[in-house]
């Protein structure tokens, strides 16, 4: 594997900032206090559209609901935009994106829609510019590399990988697309999204001050299930029910929670932790081999501690929090900062339905995604964030392998760590090993 430093990436990549402003920022008081200036913070600039220019076509690889949706933000980014190709392991989840996209007059031909293992070089070999990549997350390391490979622009879904050699190959092939001056953008959301960006501008900016703390949560219902049909093989099963096996989705806490932990981390300031303290278990989910709830702890150097939980059981209460503290106030990470004493700061200034000024009005942040990637590729200014998703990968990563075996996980330990899940070879039939079970942290205690 090539060898190369975090400066190093730093300083070859945009690391997601394409078209950025950098304006002064003001803490507002709602008591009247005095106004205090921050430091001026670069952050990306939300367009209503991208560009007009060449026109772009783009293959989906992933026809599932992610990857048609994907597919859709693509083309409401801009004009000139076409979905050319598609590629899926079963032809009944391509015909249904097929008929999604025609609806959106996209016109799919016979010859450019894949079925099998292999789709995902047929699609990017089917003469386009932008490659669309939603496959179960086990699958994102080898369809990057290949895509990059072939000189293709990426939009790449989260998580980029499910265990620490993958998330180490998207690294190296990210520096890659780096040097041939490609741009890929990640399906991390929040960093796309209007209301989320302003007010990290303002948190970098200096309005909490030093960052002491952080509380995360997600708290949701029970994830989708299939039960498998006796006509199935194992490979069928595994990858319809993909979901709620670790080996193609890195289970929940790296499949969904990644959203979480990357906007916690981004406004932490992407520092990396040097330890994760996991706790976790099965309650309630009725197939696959995944836990249905973590809580693991954040230990970076500086001694600042992060705790982060995620549920998904039916039945309980559903939340989702983002608390970042500082030494001057907190933060929702969303849309709010609040002074120590919890009067309010400063709130994004969303405006109603019914305003006549819809400028601060937050555009979707599935589609801005897109639009940012448009806009790099049609000006020149090359976009990529990879290095960023992999931390947040990582970081869940590391927190499953610390809940599962009951062990503190360090980032060092991660970083090298053989750990590869999943078949050696992706065909239709047996699984060897293929087992409903669920990972048993520690030892049996002595009675």
């Amino acid at each position: 594997m090539n060898k190369f430093n975090r400066r190093d990436f730093v300083k070859s990549s945009a690391l997601g900032v394409i078209s950025t402003v950098s304006i002064p920022v003001l803490s507002v008081g709602c008591s009247g206090s005095k106004q205090e200036k921050l430091k001026e913070v670069e952050v990306p600039e939300i367009l209503k559209s991208a560009p007009d220019g060449k026109p772009l076509k783009a293959g989906l690889v992933g026809c599932g609901g992610r990857g048609t949706g994907a597919a859709c933000n693509f083309l409401d980014a801009g004009s000139g935009l076409q979905i050319v190709a598609l590629g899926d392991v079963f032809k009944d989840k391509l015909d249904a994106c097929r008929e999604t996209l025609k609806e959106k007059g996209q016109q799919i031909t016979d010859e450019n829609c894949f079925v099998g293992f292999d789709a995902y070089r047929q699609v990017i070999d089917a003469g386009i510019d932008v490659v669309l990549l939603c496959t179960p997350p086990v699958f994102r390391p080898a369809h990057f590399a290949y895509a990059i490979e072939k000189g293709k622009h990426c939009f790449i879904e989260k998580p980029c990988a499910v265990d620490p050699v993958g998330a180490r190959q998207i690294l190296v092939t990210g520096k890659q697309a780096v040097q041939q001056g490609l741009s890929v953008i990640s399906g991390t959301i929040r960093r796309s999204q209007k209301d989320c960006i302003e007010t990290y501008r303002r948190v970098a900016g200096g309005a909490i001050g030093e960052i002491v703390s952080a509380h995360v949560s997600r708290m949701g219902g029970a994830l989708w299930y299939i039960q498998r049909r006796p006509e199935w093989t194992d490979m069928e099963y595994l990858l319809r029910n993909w979901v709620n096996f670790c080996c193609t989705s890195g289970d929940h806490i790296v499949e969904q929670f990644i959203h979480e932990i990357d906007q916690m981390s981004w406004f932490i300031g992407d520092k990396r932790p040097v330890r994760a303290e996991g706790t976790g278990g099965r309650q309630r989910r009725v197939t696959g081999d995944m836990y249905d709830n973590f809580s693991v702890e954040y230990l970076y150097e500086n001694g600042m501690r992060a705790n982060c939980t995620t549920r998904q059981i039916a039945g309980c209460d559903n939340q989702t929090i983002i608390m970042v503290y500082g030494t001057k106030g907190y933060t929702n990470c969303y849309n709010k900062i609040w002074h120590l004493d919890g009067s309010l700061m400063w709130e994004y200034p969303a405006p109603k339905a019914d305003d006549a000024d819809q400028s601060m009005a937050v555009p979707d942040p599935f589609v801005q995604e897109h639009i940012r990637l448009i806009t790099a590729i049609r000006t020149n200014r090359t976009i990529n964030d990879v290095e960023q998703h992999v931390q947040s990968t990582l970081m869940a990563i590391m927190g499953r392998i610390s809940a599962y075996t009951g062990k503190f996980v360090t980032w060092d330990q991660v970083m090298a760590s053989d750990m590869k899940l999943g078949p050696e070879t992706y065909q239709i039939g047996h699984v060897p090993n293929l087992k409903e079970e669920i990972p048993l942290a520690g030892t049996p205690a002595k009675v």
